[in-house]
């Protein structure tokens, strides 16, 4: 019997032109509540993946599948309104002008009034730090409790998939772990399945079940995440030999 994953991926290729393309026979999957993270040096591809099973680029050839439906040619709105798919980009991903609770309704934006009552209390007992600012503007919040509240938004309309792009980039490392905690919370809270870019590479796969080493477009290795913090293989081909 053939295991159907949440997220599917079959020989995607991709760019952002005709003529050439970024992503070069890509291939990789996700599991129910698994945490799985793209690792490689920049250029590698890694965003460009995540923006293809996103939807925000339509890849040229190949398949992204989600929940056992064929999603590639499905826009990005689509997809986070009709195929729970939760998206957390690496920059300006709060509304600064806004307060915490309006960053969240938007994140609501198609729910009634009671779900998002409802879920915005979910997500206040699960990151406490929201219940303790929700009137207050976004602009004042940290740069890790920023990252907590776009993880929140996104996770307002309960999707099963979660695509996050470098949720640690420009944080300190006590503010990195504060967000690493969070997406394990979420994962164990919610089920969700995560997709996840990094560079801290070490910290990410601390966290995750399985990671993929890109390079040139292509997955150059995989495997269980505690194994790859160990494999010789994965720190010459991420960074030069330098996986941390």
């Amino acid at each position: 019997m053939t295991t159907q994953h949440v997220v599917s991926v079959q020989d995607i290729l991709a760019g952002y032109t005709p003529e050439v393309d970024i992503l070069r026979g890509m291939t990789l999957h996700a599991d129910q509540s698994e945490i799985v993270t793209l690792l490689g040096p920049n250029g590698c591809g890694k965003s460009t993946l995540l923006k293809a099973i996103a939807g925000y680029l339509i890849p040229h050839t190949g398949q992204v599948v989600l929940d056992g439906n064929d999603v590639t040619r499905i826009p990005v709105h689509e997809k986070i309104r009709h195929c729970s798919l939760g998206i957390v980009p690496q920059t300006d991903n709060v509304f600064t002008a806004l307060s915490v609770r309006d960053n969240l309704l938007v994140g609501g934006h198609y729910l009634d009034n009671a779900q998002n009552a409802r879920r915005i209390d979910a997500l206040c007992e699960l990151y406490p730090m929201l219940a303790r600012k929700l009137r207050a503007p976004a602009a004042s919040l940290s740069g890790g409790e920023r990252q907590i509240l776009a993880l929140a938004r996104a996770l307002m309309p309960e999707p099963s998939i979660l695509l996050l792009d470098e949720p640690s980039a420009g944080l300190s490392p006590k503010m990195l772990q504060e967000v690493f905690e969070a997406i394990v919370n979420v994962r164990d809270r919610e089920q969700v399945t995560i997709l996840m870019v990094e560079q801290n590479a070490m910290e990410a796969l601390r966290i995750s079940d399985r990671a993929y080493v890109l390079a040139m477009g292509k997955i150059a290795l995989t495997g269980n995440a505690h194994d790859l913090m160990h494999d010789e293989q994965m720190r010459e081909l991420y960074l030069g030999g330098q996986a941390g």
